[in-house]
């Protein structure tokens, strides 16, 4: 092993009995950048740097192809939007879309990328990933502190492979650098870092009002965990109270308090514009819609996109004896730090069953790593070939990013948003191309996509008449008015299987539509009868499509191009 340089490895990294294949190689990688102390004392922390630039490279590669895509959903309909506006005008409020009243940490932070480099989704989704390395280097050092480099190395492959963060590394959204930020707040908080952590949760809510939910939780915990350890008879407080705990924990309210004083200054509401509160607050106040909600949480947060794989093997290792290395039985995670993520954990369960118009799963991110390191070290603690199963768990969620699940989901969870964003790219070049002056019946984000040409999709501003969806009742009040528009760019607005796990049960077919939103859109073919007029381009991919339907009464040859 010399000749490969095995003998600069730390100790805690160097190749054992039970260290297997797989993480041989992420230990040579990771050893090729860091000094062999780097990972046993404080030298770690002088080598953070080091270790973001290898993080940070691995995943730009993983994500090369990725990088030039356009925008999608959520981020053509506000975050970019939003971000632009701060760039053009030096306001945190924006103006071309409705304030949400998210905080403007990460739309300032892409605001000064395009200040300093260009305007452009290859910059934008390039910064996106550096947020991700961010993140990614903040769970490996949660994982090393609470275990071992070896369970760090491999919480950290795993993180970074699970498709919802795989996907999330490269857009536009608050959720990943608000979870990344709060994985570091905790990571000083369990190290007795009270400053730090006060300015990273501080941070945290900046990115997104949510995060607030992690210091209440443990500042609850911290008074609670007392009484509960005298009921289990067990020591589960990670720290004992005090002024300087409190005053880390509580300082993200002020901080958040203060930008929800400067929105209602600013706008004449808190908790963004009305129609926002409602949908993701008012609207979600239903006993049996927080039951279904608290269902749907606690599979995103144990079993979503193949997590069930790490989750049972968790649970099956749990009826094993832990491996012994000599004399010596291997470390688990500390009782109390068990306890302060479990509670996490169940805060954000808890919590996003009752927030939230759209049960999105990447609203789970900053949990997620939470249970893979618990996951992970309880591999490591008790099955002495662990290794070979934490490869099965990596190419499990490998999968799932290419294929979609039995059930309705969110693209924007695996690589199927990529499949949308092309097929959107092509048919509104097309669009853009034969028809320039047409009106064009479409849904929002389309409606987004071909009238903002900044997002990407379109060089210049096409004329829109929007309709909700595709509906049955949608499509046919539009045909009721053919003198409005020319051509109609219709698509799936919702990802629904062919065969799905559930079928077409009808009673939960009634709920989703009920709590969640869900409707069925027409097929292209019916809705061009409906419409009276015939497809002139179309594409699916994978259960999504999108197509252009023109009109009979369209022949103005001052619509196309010559």
């Amino acid at each position: 092993m010399s000749g490969l340089g095995f003998e600069l490895l730390p100790a805690c990294l160097s190749p054992s009995a039970h260290g297997g294949y797989f993480l041989t190689a992420l230990k040579a990688l990771v050893a090729s950048f860091l000094r062999p102390d780097t990972c046993v004392n404080s030298n770690f922390s002088r080598s953070s740097g080091v270790v973001l630039a290898v993080i940070f490279a691995a995943v730009s590669l993983l994500h090369w192809p990725l990088l030039r895509l356009p925008y999608f959903w959520d981020e053509a309909g506000y975050y970019i939007p939003a971000a632009r506006d701060l760039l053009l005008t030096g306001s945190v409020i924006p103006h071309s879309t409705p304030s949400n009243a998210h905080p403007p940490l990460v739309m300032a932070y892409l605001a000064a990328w395009w200040k300093m480099v260009e305007y452009s989704p290859r910059v934008t989704r390039g910064a996106m990933v550096l947020v991700s390395a961010f993140v990614l280097l903040g769970v490996f050092r949660l994982a090393r502190w609470v275990s071992n480099c070896e369970v760090a190395v491999a919480a950290t492959a795993c993180t970074a492979l699970y498709p919802v963060f795989f996907a999330q590394s490269t857009m536009a959204h608050v959720d990943l650098a608000a979870a990344g930020l709060t994985i570091w707040g905790l990571d000083s908080y369990l190290g007795k870092r009270w400053r730090p952590a006060a300015w990273w949760f501080s941070l945290a809510v900046l990115a997104k009002e949510t995060a607030l939910l992690a210091p209440l939780a443990l500042l609850a915990w911290e008074w609670v965990c007392p009484w509960a350890g005298r009921v289990l008879k067990s020591q589960l407080c990670f720290h004992e109270r005090g002024r300087r705990l409190a005053v880390s924990l509580l300082t993200p309210v002020a901080v958040l308090s203060l930008w929800y004083g400067y929105h209602y200054w600013r706008t004449g509401y808190v908790f963004g514009n009305p129609d926002f509160f409602r949908y993701n607050v008012q609207a979600t106040m239903n006993p049996l819609r927080i039951m279904l909600a608290l269902g749907m949480r606690i599979w995103q947060a144990l079993g979503y996109m193949h997590l069930w794989v790490l989750t049972l093997l968790m649970g099956w290792a749990m009826t094993r004896p832990a491996v012994c290395d000599g004399d010596i039985e291997r470390r688990r995670i500390d009782l109390p730090v068990q306890f302060t993520f479990g509670v996490l954990i169940l805060a954000y369960v808890a919590a996003m069953a009752v927030l939230g118009g759209a049960v999105l799963a990447r609203y789970m991110l900053t949990v997620v790593p939470l249970v893979v390191i618990l996951a992970v070290s309880t591999l490591q603690r008790r099955i002495r070939r662990w290794p070979v199963l934490i490869v099965l768990v990596c190419i499990a969620f490998g999968a799932a990013l290419f294929l979609n699940p039995p059930y309705g989901f969110s693209p924007e969870d695996n690589l199927a948003y990529r499949d949308y964003i092309v097929m959107h790219e092509d048919a509104e070049s097309f669009l853009e191309a034969r028809y320039p002056s047409a009106r064009v019946l479409t849904a929002w984000p389309a409606s987004d996509e071909i009238s903002r040409p900044y997002l990407g999709y379109v060089t210049h501003p096409l004329r829109v008449v929007r309709v909700e969806d595709f509906t049955a009742e949608e499509v046919i009040a539009a045909a009721q008015e053919r003198g409005r528009f020319d051509v109609a760019l219709i698509f799936s607005t919702k990802y629904e299987p062919v065969r799905s796990l559930l079928g077409h049960w009808h009673t939960w077919e009634k709920l989703k539509t009920r709590f969640f939103g869900f409707h069925r859109d027409l097929p292209p073919t019916i809705a061009a009868q409906l419409l009276g007029g015939r497809v002139v381009f179309s594409e699916t991919s994978l259960g999504q499509w999108v197509a252009v339907i023109e009109l009979e009464h369209v022949v103005d040859a001052s619509l196309r191009r010559p």
